[in-house]
């Protein structure tokens, strides 16, 4: 099975990190969850409804749509909330990486665990810059925001593309391609990992910092 491979790329002020990456990652679950699978016989099931709500950002001008589940929000954002820690830990000005992978399991003889056959992998590549003045951070804000949008339509056309999917499972084998923990979305299997980079030189900040105030003159 051949992995698709996606790469995103934002640059943002320390503040803005944790509400860009929610907005990018719970836009793809949202488009590679179902609603839960109600099976009747084997090979005969009805999926239920998955709930959406808008949420808006406070330090970027942008509002993404997630699923209503607090349970896979709370997922999200607790690995969203170590990323950006040690984003901030690695010094002002910083680099790093997240990836939102899924996968599906094929089941191995005992005593092997079970394999992991990545399919899609999404990598956000996060640039993180120390702004001077309130003036730098409302135009960053709203820059930031436009950004978001390019980014949110990429993904929607990259996922309505007609590529690889996992295909619907019976009811014995929905555990190999699907999340079943969460009482009221069934995403796709997934894993969250990140990682963080050397923090970035003086030039990348100036280059940020130039682009500000190119727009301020204009």
């Amino acid at each position: 099975m051949n992995c698709r491979s996606e790469v995103l790329e934002v640059t943002v002020e320390a503040r803005q990190v944790e509400e860009a990456m929610l907005a990018l990652l719970h836009t793809i679950l949202l488009h590679r969850s179902t609603g839960k699978f109600h099976y009747k016989k084997e090979g005969t099931y009805s999926i239920g409804t998955v709930g959406t709500v808008d949420i808006d950002c406070d330090f970027i001008d942008f509002t993404f749509v997630r699923v209503s589940s607090e349970e896979l929000d709370r997922m999200i954002r607790k690995a969203v909330s170590e990323f950006k820690d040690a984003l901030s830990n690695s010094g002002s000005d910083g680099m790093g990486q997240i990836s939102l992978e899924f996968y599906q399991k094929k089941k191995s003889r005992w005593p092997f665990s079970d394999e992991c056959i990545p399919w899609e992998v999404w990598s956000i590549k996060v640039n993180v810059v120390n702004l001077a003045n309130e003036q730098e951070r409302q135009i960053c804000r709203e820059k930031v925001g436009e950004k978001l949008g390019e980014k949110v339509i990429n993904v929607v056309e990259v996922i309505n593309r007609h590529e690889y999917l996992p295909k619907m499972p019976t009811q014995s084998e929905v555990d190999n391609v699907f999340d079943t923990s969460l009482k009221d979305v069934q995403p796709y299997l997934y894993k969250i990992t990140f990682q963080i980079t050397d923090s970035l030189g003086t030039s990348v900040s100036t280059t940020m910092r130039r682009l500000i105030k190119d727009t301020l003159a204009l």
